[in-house]
């Protein structure tokens, strides 16, 4: 949306510029800002021209946002006084995650210094005017910028969040007298070591309402994360669960199936996504069961064709395909679906003759480029596909593909072919996730922990429809509590134990015999996702899959009742439900022009008088 550019006289604006190649040299600094994104995923850097960038975004959108106000005839109020009385009225500003919270103390700025409004009510508008997503838990990912390199960049800013602070905290006081363990605890500053501002709680102190993105998720960001701030407002605290775009996650990615599905119930779905449960009235008819699997095995020989153009691999179409496509993050435990891999590698090399299930498992996701256990996991998984894919007593039983470059027109590509899903983090690590629903919607089963969306997907669905399997968050807190050892699963797994002590002594990587040495070692001595506490149940569940995919016929029964339960994941549901319950917007089927034709009514009015 914004790009960062320098004026024409930049740099050359003294009468004297000496160096003057260097002035119109460093245009180039002043450009850097919008010129790359982080590439992290559930991980805080700090980095200074993160920073940067996050103030960038928000000043330039808050300038924006303000000009169309003042515009509007909201804005055109004769006194300077009232004239922001109905901003919260007509602007909405959803904060997506931590990553715009200098929206809070910017907007402040410019009522107070700018606009010369008291801070109470420069405070209570923008309260009214921001919301919060939250969209992790994981402790790594949360943003807490260092007070001397806000000090440094934006040195107002931090004045107006001690400023927020401050009186906050004596609010908690007035609440709670003589427990500064909570005043510690609350606090948008964090002591200790290097001063910290903590950006979730700037949102949740400067919003009016704050969600997480499943109800799992939800439920967890209230009663642990940020107990404190919901024992305080729990009014303030909902659930988003979160949802995809029918359009581009059906239509245009599997045109063959979003058609079987409109010659069953009309074409209205694609507009209300909730018809699809009318598909419960076709489980039992023979001839749609017949055509949703032709369907799928169209799409998977179209895969297998594009496989063997761009990878040079050779799949067989009528195996089953397990996939787990997502960003590469130990919290996702690829390693656990790489030791299911293993355990089958060895079962059928232990007995070639006993009759076993094709699959290809297909792994894809990129890695950050800082994160080294991740590049790890990628290596062993090529490494496993290395052996695996050439060892002629497997033959075509098994195939192991890491796909590269996963990015969404491949995902377009490889969802409508997938028979088997892999959702598999450890319960209460993942906020929501959306590739489940993408799967679910296309015609494939889940296999999965109780976790994110997937609890509302089994919910949906029926959890007799899904391959439900593993700790829940319950048991997750209670091995915490414990103590989980993980060397107990080894001794007592003789497959774990085989696949493992393949890892470690080079089996897989024979030019390099310890080239998997730090992955071993954190999987027994720091794992925090517990990969081996799952593993037993987890194979087993695989085994259950296998069972039901010989039965064609009652395999497609099950589809079909997936697809007939996805209706509740469209982000059409999600963005009503924001627009009802945080924004207080009527929906309305009036068409705004597209930018490039031109306007009748007042620019960036749409007639009823609302910001377009």
């Amino acid at each position: 949306l914004w790009s960062a550019r320098a004026p024409n006289d930049f740099n050359l604006r003294d009468f004297n510029v000496g160096d003057y190649i260097q002035a119109v040299l460093d245009r180039n600094l002043a450009e850097n800002i919008s010129r790359v994104l982080y590439p992290n995923d559930n991980f805080f850097e700090g980095k200074e021209l993160r920073l940067k960038q996050e103030y960038f975004v928000v000043a330039a959108t808050l300038q924006d946002i303000i000009r169309r106000f003042k515009a509007s005839k909201y804005g055109s109020t004769d006194s300077v006084r009232t004239m922001f009385d109905s901003f919260p009225d007509q602007v909405a500003i959803q904060l997506n995650d931590t990553h715009p919270a200098m929206a809070i103390p910017e907007l402040m700025r410019i009522f107070v210094d700018i606009e010369k409004l008291p801070w109470n009510k420069a405070w209570d508008i923008t309260k009214r005017t921001f919301a919060y997503t939250n969209h992790t838990v994981l402790p790594e990912a949360l943003e807490r910028w260092p007070v001397d390199l806000v000090e440094k960049l934006l040195p107002r800013h931090l004045q107006i969040i001690y400023e927020i602070n401050q009186r906050h905290l004596d609010h908690i006081a007035t609440l709670f007298p003589d427990d500064v363990d909570r005043l510690r605890r609350m606090s948008l500053i964090e002591e200790g070591g290097t001063k910290r501002i903590n950006m979730a709680h700037l949102c949740i102190v400067g919003s009016h309402a704050v969600n997480g993105v499943a109800k799992i998720h939800s439920e967890i960001v209230k009663t642990q994360v940020f107990k404190d701030f919901a024992a305080l407002e729990p009014e303030k605290f909902q659930n988003k669960t979160n949802g995809i775009t029918p359009r581009r996650w059906l239509l245009l990615c599997n045109p063959g199936l979003a058609e079987l599905i409109a010659e069953k119930i009309g074409e209205d779905y694609v507009r209300d996504l909730s018809q699809l449960t009318k598909l419960h009235e076709f489980v039992d008819n023979d001839l749609f069961i017949r055509e949703v699997a032709k369907v799928k095995q169209e799409n998977k020989v179209k895969f297998a064709q594009y496989l063997e153009k761009e990878y040079k691999v050779k799949i067989n179409p009528s195996s089953m395909f397990d996939v787990h496509v997502k960003r590469i993050h130990e919290y996702k435990r690829q390693l656990m679906n790489c030791l299911h891999v293993i355990t089958m590698y060895n079962r059928i090399r232990r007995d070639p003759a006993k009759l076993s299930v094709p699959r290809t498992v297909i792994i894809g996701g990129k890695a950050a480029p800082g994160y080294h256990m991740a590049k790890m996991i990628i290596k062993l998984i090529n490494a496993v596909a290395q052996v695996v894919n050439n060892d002629p007593v497997v033959g075509s039983k098994l195939k192991v593909i890491f796909l590269e470059n996963y990015r969404v027109s491949l995902a377009e590509k490889v969802i409508p072919a997938t028979d088997l899903s892999e959702q598999i983090s450890t319960a209460g690590t993942e906020a929501s996730g959306t590739g489940n629903m993408k799967f679910m919607l296309n015609g494939a089963l889940t296999i999965g922990t109780m976790d994110g969306a997937n609890v509302e997907m089994a919910e949906e669905a029926g959890e007799e429809n899904l391959f439900i399997f593993g700790m829940r968050v319950e048991d997750v807190t209670e091995l915490d509590r414990e103590g989980y050892n993980a060397q107990e699963y080894y001794d007592r797994l003789p497959e774990l134990k085989q696949a493992i002590d393949q890892i470690k002594s080079g089996f897989f990587s024979p030019d390099e015999p310890d080239l998997f040495k730090d992955v071993v070692n954190m999987l027994f001595h720091h794992d925090r996702f517990k990969v081996f506490a799952d593993y037993e149940a987890y194979v087993k569940c695989q085994e259950k899959v296998s069972e039901l995919y010989l039965n064609s016929k009652a395999w497609t029964k099950m589809v079909i009742r997936n697809i007939a339960a996805a209706g509740k994941f469209s982000s059409d549901r999600t963005i009503k439900e924001y627009a009802r319950d945080i924004w207080h917007v009527e929906p309305s089927d009036l068409k705004i022009p597209p930018p490039n034709e031109p306007r009748d009514a007042v620019e960036d009015k749409t007639p009823n008088g609302t910001a377009a």
